[in-house]
């Protein structure tokens, strides 16, 4: 018999059921036992009628909403409903090819000072908030660039964040000041080290589809995109102002600045693109 489930996954879904349903087909060889939370935010593609008749054997809490008014927001009622000690936000658009990739975050998390594990992030945030695109270090199929087993980061991107429930109700969990999207991990990374935490990015390859977590509309047209980007460039704004005696930060040594500088210099350009 199985242990009883210690994480709960916890996603936020408008439309999308193909990215969901590979998702979710990818988490059956996983070695930890897991709940899985879900908040539909209002689809209209068969993904509600797909989580009522759900297929697979994951113990599941399924919530809808009626619209797609925030993904912060949904995120924020989505934990409230799982009742694990630890948390892990996966977006729905990712694949996991590793079976201990739950196992290795939950690892991470037992280091001592951990507080925030996940799949990618940077060792760097400039005084604006941007990552520093040298810096950027990632479990991404199909050249992850994390060491082994993991390396600790500035900050932890959303597309995978794994952290005790206790901390994220110390930190008050997401700031939903960032409005739709944007924001909110750099926030939380940056709340985590506060309470003098380290965030982790975890050797752990996966597979992502790449922005249809979050958008209105997953019809990529320059509307879209220009709406978009505006919102990040104020999401970053935010950041920056709120964060501002916090940054620059940068969690490397002098001697890891020179490494990761000259490993750089003759790495590929393409897996410095932040994740969309």
């Amino acid at each position: 018999m199985r242990a009883a489930p210690r994480v709960s996954l916890v996603m936020c879904v408008f439309n999308g059921l193909g990215d969901t349903r590979a998702c979710l087909e990818s988490l059956r060889a996983t070695t930890e036992p897991f709940r899985l939370v879900v908040m539909d935010n209002g689809s209209t593609d068969g993904t509600p009628e797909f989580f009522e008749r759900f297929p697979y054997p994951y113990p599941l809490v399924f919530a809808r909403r009626p619209a797609n008014d925030g993904v912060i927001a949904a995120l924020n009622r989505a934990w409230r409903l799982a009742d694990t000690e630890v948390l892990c936000f996966l977006h729905n658009d990712t694949e996991l090819s590793e079976p201990t990739w739950l196992a290795r975050l939950l690892g991470a998390l037992a280091e001592p000072g951990a507080g925030l594990a996940g799949l990618y992030g940077a060792k760097r945030l400039r005084a604006d908030g941007r990552a520093v695109g040298r810096t950027i270090v990632h479990s991404l199929l199909p050249a992850p660039t994390v060491r082994l087993p993991w390396e600790e980061v500035a900050f932890v991107d959303s597309v995978c964040l794994c952290l005790p429930r206790g901390l994220m109700e110390a930190v008050g969990g997401f700031d939903e000041g960032y409005g739709f999207y944007h924001g909110h991990d750099r926030d939380l990374s940056l709340a985590v080290a506060e309470r003098g935490r380290r965030c982790l990015v975890v050797h752990a390859p996966f597979r992502h589809h790449g922005g249809r977590t979050r958008t209105r509309d997953f019809e990529r047209d320059p509307t879209t995109e220009r709406a978009d980007l505006a919102m990040r460039d104020a999401a970053l704004v935010r950041f920056a102002q709120k964060w501002r005696p916090r940054l620059p930060k940068d969690v490397r040594s002098a001697r890891q600045r020179v490494g990761d500088w000259l490993r750089v210099r003759s790495a590929p350009l393409a897996w410095r693109t932040p994740i969309q």
